[in-house]
Formats: structure tokens, sequence, C-alpha cells
């Protein structure tokens, strides 16, 4: 409960900051507050969704999702993401164009700002520090991002107020809206991955069937597939062609996948004179080394 009243305060903190954010960067006149209320907005929109879908993604399966509601906070991050590239592209739209016709800003009004700015993202990263879940972790991330983004935005305040160059403003909106864009498509990278079934990146496939088939009585493994619900929890089903079938082959092997982080498998066991029903499987095992003891 705790960290979900955390993230509920960071999310009330920063949607009503980037509003005030985006008033104060119209008043001073100044592109770079503007793309950093965008950023702000983004990680406040991302903290809610993840906060609302949180709450939905812990239900567990039922008929209608037999996998439970896992994947919901991905659908979260493509909101997010979708709004952030929008948000971003618009930015160096705007920013381009004042490289050309530069406008003055009120550097004065922007230090102030940006002090302002710095001293709330530092209260909400303190507030968010303690991860409990991954979730969390990421917010937190956002959060330090948030207090970054400000203070390259002070340090280009001062640096203008002194040497008047105005065209400080409009680079400085342009590098913190690359960096959303380069955040976002990574984001998009990552989701395209999960709805393609793509292998969770850190699971190393041909490791991993080399420690099952050293488990004894194990002759073959095969239909091996592994997928990812939300980028942390991986599933995995597979063939295992075995001389015995118990219950403590079973185990053994789960407890390979958990060591790989795999917590949901479906093992189809077979005796070894068995013919797979499958044809793929009969390509797959005249190729693959069998045991024969």
């Amino acid at each position: 409960m705790k960290t979900e009243r955390n993230i509920f305060v960071a999310f009330i903190l920063n949607i009503a900051f980037s509003f005030f954010e985006f008033l104060g960067g119209i008043f001073t006149n100044s592109v770079a507050i503007i793309s950093d209320a965008i950023h702000d907005m983004g990680d406040a929109l991302s903290i809610g969704i993840s906060f609302f879908l949180e709450k939905k993604s812990k239900k567990g399966p039922d008929d209608k999702y037999t996998y439970g509601y896992i994947r919901y906070s991905v659908i979260g991050s493509i909101i997010t993401t979708v709004i952030l590239l929008v948000g971003s592209i618009l930015v160096i739209y705007n920013a381009i164009i004042r490289l050309f016709n530069p406008v003055t800003v009120n550097y004065n009004g922007m230090i102030i700002f940006a002090v302002v700015g710095v001293i709330i993202n530092f209260i909400a990263a303190y507030f968010t520090r303690e991860s409990g879940s991954l979730n969390q972790k990421a917010v937190n991330l956002h959060m330090l991002e948030d207090v970054l983004g400000w203070l390259v935005v002070l340090i280009g305040a001062i640096i203008m107020k002194f040497t008047d160059i105005s065209v400080i403003d409009p680079i400085l909106s342009i590098l913190v809206a690359v960096f959303i864009l380069i955040n976002a498509f990574r984001n998009l990278k990552a989701i395209t991955f999960l709805f393609l079934e793509k292998t969770p990146n850190n699971i190393n496939v041909s490791e991993l069937k080399e420690h099952i088939l050293k488990i004894k009585d194990v002759c073959d493994i095969h239909h091996l597939h592994i997928w990812s619900i939300d980028g942390y929890n991986h599933c995995a089903t597979l063939h295992i062609v075995a001389k015995v079938n118990n219950k403590k082959i079973k185990e053994e092997i789960k407890e390979e996948f958990k060591e790989h982080g795999i917590g949901h498998v479906t093992i189809e066991l077979e005796k070894p004179n068995e013919k797979c029903e499958e044809c793929q499987c009969e390509i797959k095992s005249s190729s693959s080394h069998h045991h024969h003891h």
C-alpha cells in the first residue's frame, strides 16, 4: 500500500507541476521550459497510468484473461510513449523555428522557475526512492531525469542572463526533446518485441537447453517456446523426451527455468520411443544430437 500511496503523491505533484510549468514556459517565453513541461507531463502520465494499471494488472487470471492482467501495464507504456513522441516532435519543430527567429526570453523568470523545478522534482524523487516494484524503479528514474532536466534549464538560463545569447533556449529544448524521443523509441522497441513474443533479452536459450539436457534421464528437448508477458514475467512451454515420468524430473526442470528467471513453465513429457505428433519435431530431432546410452 505504501508504494501505491507514494506513486499517487508523485503523480499528483507531477501533473500539477507540469501544468504550472507549461504556463511558466509561456510566461517566460521559453521553449526549453515548455519542452521540460512535456517531459514532466509524460512522466506524470506514465506514473498515473502505471498506478491505475498496476492495480488492474495485479488481478489474477480468470476465464477472459487466462494469463491474468499483467499485459495491461504494457498498454500504459504504449499510451505514454505515443504522447511523448508527439509532444517532443512538436517541441523540436517549434524550437527549430526559434533557432532562425530568436525571441527574447525572460531570463529571471526562467531562473526562478528552474529553481522551483529542481526543488519540487528533487522532493518527488526523494519520495519515490525506496523501490518496491520494477514499476517504482522506473518512476524513480523518471524523477531523477526531471531533476537533471531542470538543472540543465537552470544553467542555461544563468548563462543567457549574463551573455544574452537567446539561441541557447531553443538549443536546450531540442536537447531535452531528443532525449525524450530516444527514450520513447527505446520503449516502443521493447513493447514491439513483447508483442512479437521475442525471447526475453536476458535469457540465453542455448545455455538453458544445455542445462536441461544435463538433468538425469532427460534425452532430448524440443518445442521450447519462451516469451514474456510484460518484460518481467516470463513463460515457457516445452516437450521433454525422458526415460522416466515422475514428479522429480519436472521439479528439476522447473527449478532450472526459475534460475533463468522463468516462473510459469508447462512441460510435456514423452517417452524415448514415442513419435512426437507434430512434424517439425522429426526434422529437428534428426539434426539434434540424440544421446544414446
